[in-house]
């Protein structure tokens, strides 16, 4: 960690709609100056202070401009902090220089990126350097995949406590979402889907379960593509679109624990069929929503999601824990969930070595601790 650093926090791309969400946030639970010591970068000072001025944040909150096409600015930035909180997407077109910066000054950071093939090419690029470094790079913080990296973590540990060790099985449904697809998700699954275009190999580690875990191959995987009748929820269940994310997150975190769940570990994702609920989100150019745009404040106030996690061992018993969140997932949730990821990284985890990590891997029980008290987030144990 870079411990010699002016500011705890940068978040970068503070003038887009979700980083906007990440500054309002520590503006109101910490302030400006105090124990979290943070600033707002982005590529124009005017529009810098027209946010700072919109979110109430005070006057002397530090203002950093950098921009992407300028390396030497985002250098600059870099070397001036513990970590950088990106919310600039999509991380395939935006993201490469800033981690390789971050791992050269061994600055920590931290991102939302839901884009498994961009993952995947930066971990054999990087994740040797980084422990070097010192700089702990942690990918998908906000809804990708926090909630299912932790809600299984959190069934494992439920199941040591209640049936002696971890299980080699693990359900995660999604019982309840209520919430839509952001602008930044939108252009990362058009960015994704022009690099298949461009390269189809990258087809394969889209459907690779195991894609993000470098030279471990585990069992086969349900394919969780047909709705089909689960006994545990005694509801149909069907496909859910984040799980191409989440299972490889969930599959690499089990993967840098030491496979702390078992090296023959099942995992897969679903959701209750809800038939008032759309089929798909549009994905071509030009429709659904825009980078930048997102939903209303009333809209991510009433926004909630509940994801279930069943944990089976071998001889047949059974935990069951849920995650529940108290806003909308894509903004509301996610800009939460990044924002106390980075403080208990940068506050609470010294002992996490440089590397390549998804934040359940990194920081475990002291994450889930911080987001119930301060990001809206409950784990439950159900039975």
């Amino acid at each position: 960690m870079n411990s010699g650093a002016e500011f705890d926090i940068i978040v970068y791309g503070a003038t887009g709609f979700t980083g906007r969400l990440v500054a309002e946030h520590l503006a109101k639970q910490y302030g400006v100056g105090g124990d979290v010591k943070w600033a707002m970068a982005g590529r124009s000072l005017d529009k810098l202070q027209q946010v700072r001025d919109e979110i109430g944040a005070p006057k002397d909150t530090p203002l950093i401009v950098a921009d992407a096409s300028d390396p030497a600015s985002v250098k600059a930035m870099v070397e001036r902090t513990k970590a950088v909180l990106t919310t600039v997407g999509p991380y395939q077109l935006y993201g490469s220089d800033l981690v390789a910066a971050c791992v050269a000054a061994g600055t920590d950071y931290l991102d939302l990126c839901g884009e498994p093939n961009w993952m995947a090419a930066m971990i054999p690029l990087h994740h040797e350097a980084a422990r070097k470094s010192g700089a702990r790079i942690l990918f998908s913080c906000g809804f990708d995949s926090i909630p299912f990296e932790l809600g299984v973590y959190f069934a494992q540990q439920t199941a040591k406590q209640k049936l002696g060790g971890p299980v080699p099985r693990v359900k995660g449904r999604m019982r309840k979402l209520k919430g839509g697809l952001s602008g930044g998700t939108a252009a990362s699954g058009r960015a994704t889907m022009a690099a298949i275009q461009k390269d189809p190999s990258l087809f394969a580690v889209m459907v690779d379960p195991f894609a993000l875990t470098p030279g471990f191959k585990g069992p086969e995987q349900p394919a969780g593509q047909a709705v089909e009748h689960d006994e545990d929820l005694n509801a149909d269940v069907g496909p859910f679109m984040m799980a191409a994310i989440n299972t490889k997150n969930v599959h690499r975190s089990n993967f840098l624990q030491g496979h702390a769940y078992g090296a023959d570990f099942v995992y897969d994702e679903m959701a209750v069929v809800d038939p008032n609920a759309p089929a798909s989100f549009a994905l071509e150019e030009g429709t659904g929503p825009q980078p930048g745009e997102g939903p209303s404040k009333e809209e991510r106030e009433t926004g909630f999601y509940d994801a279930a996690f069943i944990g089976i061992a071998a001889d047949g018993r059974k935990v069951v824990v849920s995650v529940k969140g108290d806003k909308d997932p894509g903004y509301g949730s996610t800009s939460k969930m990044i924002a106390e990821t980075a403080i208990c990284l940068v506050k609470e985890a010294a002992d996490v070595p440089g590397g390549l990590w998804v934040p359940g891997a990194a920081l475990g029980d002291k994450l889930i601790a911080r987001l119930q008290k301060n990001a809206g987030l409950t784990f439950e144990v159900e039975a």
